[in-house]
């Protein structure tokens, strides 16, 4: 048996439950393993709400760490007694014991804690996506300027450490002044408050009027229309969330005139479609988590059975930083 977080139809955060569920044997291509920690994203959020609709009744969470107990006939990359971390469909990380798909999990260095792992994974691997996969035509080269909004947020702060790295100039958006310092503190070369100001005249003032290469964007709706106008010619808009709400219907006819930018919604699921890619883009965040280029900053922290509280505070936008869940 194992205590997990269910509901049972879309709603409010009271819809979480804690519940004694029965796990049982792995089957072909899966694990059976026993989590450390838990992490929290939104869209954990979204799926929960239904703005992501899922079949019920439904175990939430789509990360966590652990050790494995039992593999399945055909896993060859794991076994009992490893160390291990995933971001993973279907959802259900939200738990103590689980049987899942073993392909998209991976081992986890033993110079990376349980709780890094948990909090990481999901995450980490979206920045890496967006960083290394999701640049604009020509690419990404050292000195240019890219426009990340939420920057102080659990995938902003390891966006900001690694453009640093890679020598991007990063322009953050937060939503209050302490949150600007915290993703300046963490590699943003400019931090914008657009609680407080206007975010598009910044970015233009700051690239000299010509804009950035790409935003990374995932609010959504309030930060969309403005975000276009950033752009410079045949720029890139990549979209990987809605924290805000869903993006309006738009008409394609308004990308020429902005200057023949290009769109794209991404999904960190697409990308770890497969067992090769998910472990090279793993590797690459694990050495630079190792490396020390990139630091997992967890700034929250709820036993399992303050699940509701814990999304109370990632939706009101009061949590920096990763949040993870304890067992």
């Amino acid at each position: 048996m194992s205590r997990a977080v269910r509901i049972e139809k879309h709603g409010a955060a009271e819809e979480m439950k804690v519940v004694d569920v029965s796990v049982g044997e792995p089957g072909a291509g899966e694990i059976r393993i026993r989590h450390k920690a838990v992490g929290l994203n939104f869209i954990d959020v979204y799926q929960r709400t239904g703005l992501y609709p899922m079949p019920m009744p439904l175990q939430l969470g789509m990360e966590a760490s652990g050790i494995v107990e039992a593999v399945g006939t055909g896993v060859t990359h794991l076994k009992a007694g490893d160390r291990a971390a995933y971001a993973s469909q279907p959802p259900g990380s939200y738990c103590e014991v689980r049987v899942m798909p073993a392909k998209t999990v991976c081992k986890l260095p033993d110079a990376i804690s349980f709780e890094t792992g948990a909090a990481m994974m999901l995450k980490g691997l979206t920045a890496q996506y967006l960083l290394k996969k999701t640049q604009p035509q020509g690419g990404l080269k050292e000195g240019d300027f890219v426009l990340f909004h939420a920057a102080a947020g659990g995938v902003g702060l390891i966006a900001c450490q690694w453009a640093r790295a890679m020598g991007l100039q990063l322009i953050g958006t937060a939503g209050s002044d302490a949150k600007c310092a915290l993703a300046k503190e963490h590699g943003a070369v400019h931090a914008i408050n657009y609680s407080s100001e206007d975010f598009l005249p910044r970015v233009k003032e700051v690239t000299g009027g010509r804009g950035v290469k790409v935003v990374y964007d995932s609010v959504g709706k309030d930060t969309w229309d403005k975000s276009l106008d950033c752009l410079q010619p045949f720029g890139l808009m990549a979209s990987f969330g809605n924290a805000s709400g869903p993006v309006a219907p738009f008409s394609p006819g308004i990308l020429g005139p902005k200057g023949s930018i290009y769109v794209t919604r991404q999904t960190l699921f697409t990308h770890i479609a497969t067992r090769e890619s998910t472990q090279a883009m793993a590797d690459d965040l694990f050495e630079a988590v190792t490396s020390g280029k990139v630091k997992i900053r967890i700034d929250q922290s709820y036993p399992l059975e303050q699940v509701q509280q814990a999304h109370r505070d990632l939706e009101a936008r009061k949590t920096t930083g990763c949040t993870i869940l304890t067992l």
